[in-house]
């Protein structure tokens, strides 16, 4: 009997086992296949926390991987930090199946240890979770989310006391102290009624919500005159079943946007996200109805949300008369701009943009020309806002942080990806070039004209299950061992290895330490400011490759993006096969 059997016929054998769970081993019991890809291996805490398909097994998302995940956060807590047990553990969730129910069963294993939770009454986004972490001061804050992911996915996301995704190294530490629990199956809790009776138990109101709110008005760059004037903007507003209608609508609301026009076969939250493909706002189906509706309003602007409400994605009209989905990057150096014309020079001495390492280079042209600084991260919006944490002893100061994965940041009040201080400031910003008589695409026109045609673009290979997992590994170990000296016919300049912190400037043929944490990546600096990198994900079973160029027209750096694409393509099913 292998390992894996063994673990199953623990689970299968279990007296007390999830009554749903148990169901779900009786009907696979004849599919080893699907047995052994539920329990031969955990399911993995990365740098952020875990996310993985719902179901019984150890590599799947249930009370029993939560469970075992909240214990080995608590025993880290309550070494690693001070007054936990009174400053506590705040905990949201989202829209998705057992969201509710996971969060429950956090504070029931955190009131084991006599740490008191405050968990919301109702789904609340993201952003919330991380601003409530700091207003409440907890050591520590969880939530119940897996983004975008598909319906029968669901994750668990871990904040530390700056209200920041945890840290690699808090990461490591917490790793370490889940893998003390050997049995899942036999965490300790204490039941709801009894958390309450012993007030472990803090049910979380609007308090919050307000609070943020009143913060949230204070990222505008309007005048107070223009803040209390009634706008034309025409907008419409999907939150795509998940968690963002209230606090977006009373966001804009607030600054007397009244003309929003909502999407109501996406208004209500739905754990199926049944009238999508993917509740992702990356992806342009997501937009359907919001299109529809839109040309039915003649609306300026179009704004989506992921179900968690860290991500947005904006559509506005083409000289065509079309709705056009602005990507991350696009829409990222825009509000870059906006935000830098519209802030006091003086006010903002020593700001800093922050942004990753596969996020549009336009950004770093827009910040040297307002004499700002640029600060790269590694991938993930979890490393912008550890960066920002240091902010506190640098003197610098954060003015914007943005990926290319439509995750943007105007205030650190938040520390995460926010999408609703995001929906706020780019209904703002398409006001603004309203007045001036232009759309956000005419705006963009205007930086690429100043900046140059930069353009970008991800593919992704999906590969999953065990072997998949080991082909993606592979990829990597290869491009590592043999790097590419030219991509297209455009010469490699510079070979990133972030895996071991090492910069070859090729035509020097030298090295040179690069400042980032390990991560298992390749990027590839070209002559004409072209780039290409490759970096495995860590919550999905893909492998994705990020390019950029700096065209001299639109329709060259179209050529060039192509041309990076197929040439990259080409190599990578080469190595797989």
């Amino acid at each position: 009997m292998g390992n894996w059997e063994k673990i199953y016929q623990k689970w299968n054998t279990f007296a007390n086992l999830d009554d749903s769970l148990k169901t779900e081993l009786h009907t696979k019991k004849d599919d080893k296949n699907a047995l052994e890809d539920a329990f031969y291996k955990e399911l993995t805490f990365g740098t952020g926390g875990m996310r993985g398909v719902l179901g019984a097994g150890i590599n799947r998302m249930n009370i029993y991987t939560v469970r075992k995940a909240v214990n080995g956060l608590a025993n880290y807590l309550l070494t690693n930090r001070v007054n936990v047990k009174d400053r506590g553990v705040v905990i949201a969730y989202d829209s998705r199946y057992m969201s509710p129910e996971f969060a429950v069963e956090s504070a029931k294993v955190l009131g084991h240890y006599g740490i008191k939770t405050h968990v919301f009454e109702t789904l609340r986004p993201t952003p919330l979770l991380s601003f409530a972490v700091r207003y409440l001061g907890t050591a520590a804050g969880i939530m119940i989310t897996a983004s975008h992911n598909p319906p029968d996915y669901n994750g668990f996301k871990v904040y530390n006391e700056n209200g920041g995704q945890i840290t690699p190294e808090e990461a490591s530490r917490i790793i370490d102290a889940i893998g003390q629990t050997e049995d899942e199956l036999a965490v300790p809790y204490v039941e709801k009624a009894e958390l309450e009776e012993k007030e472990l138990l803090n049910w979380l109101g609007h308090e919050i919500d307000n609070a943020y709110l009143e913060r949230l008005v204070q990222i505008s760059r309007m005048t107070a005159e223009v803040q209390k004037q009634e706008k034309d903007l025409g907008i419409v507003f999907t939150p795509l079943h998940g968690t963002a209608y209230n606090l977006v609508t009373k966001g804009l609301k607030q600054l007397n946007f009244t003309n929003v026009a909502i999407v109501e076969e996406q208004a209500s939250p739905d754990p199926e996200f049944s009238t999508v493909e993917s509740p992702n706002p990356e992806e342009h189906q997501a937009f359907k109805l919001a299109i529809e509706l839109g040309q039915k309003k003649d609306a300026d602007i179009l704004l989506g949300t992921d179900p968690d409400a860290d991500r947005l994605g904006v559509a506005v009209k083409n000289k065509a008369g079309e709705y056009q989905v602005l990507t991350g990057n696009q829409l990222g150096s825009l509000m870059l701009d906006y935000i830098l014309t519209h802030s006091n020079p003086t006010v903002y001495q020593n700001s800093r943009m922050i942004k990753t390492v596969v996020t549009t280079e336009l950004g770093r042209a827009i910040a040297d020309a307002n004499q700002v600084e640029t600060i790269d991260t590694l991938t993930g919006f979890k490393f912008i806002g550890e960066k920002i944490d240091q902010f506190d002893s640098t003197g610098e100061t954060f003015i914007f942080g943005f990926e290319e994965s439509y995750g943007y940041l105007i205030s650190s009040f938040v520390r995460d990806k926010d999408a609703v201080q995001a929906a706020v400031m780019a209904t703002e910003m398409a006001y603004y070039w309203k007045r001036q008589g232009k759309t956000l695409l005419d705006a963009l026109d205007v930086l690429y004209e100043k900046h140059g045609y930069y353009l970008e673009g991800m593919s992704s290979l999906t590969l999953k299950g065990k072997e998949g997992s080991e082909q993606i590994a592979e990829i990597m170990d290869d491009i590592r061992s043999k790097p590419f000296h030219d991509i297209a016919s455009i010469k490699v300049e510079k070979i990133e290895n972030y895996l071991t912190s090492e910069r070859i400037l090729v035509k020097e043929d030298k090295k040179e330490k690069i400042d980032l944490p390990q991560e298992n990546m390749m990027k590839f600096i070209l002559e004409e400011d072209g780039w290409v990198c490759l970096r495995p994900s860590g919550t999905e079973p893909k492998i994705k490759c990020y390019y950029g160029v700096r065209g001299k027209s639109d329709e060259h750096s179209k050529q060039l993006l192509a041309a990076l694409k197929d040439t990259m393509d080409q190599k990578i099913a080469a190595i797989i096969n």
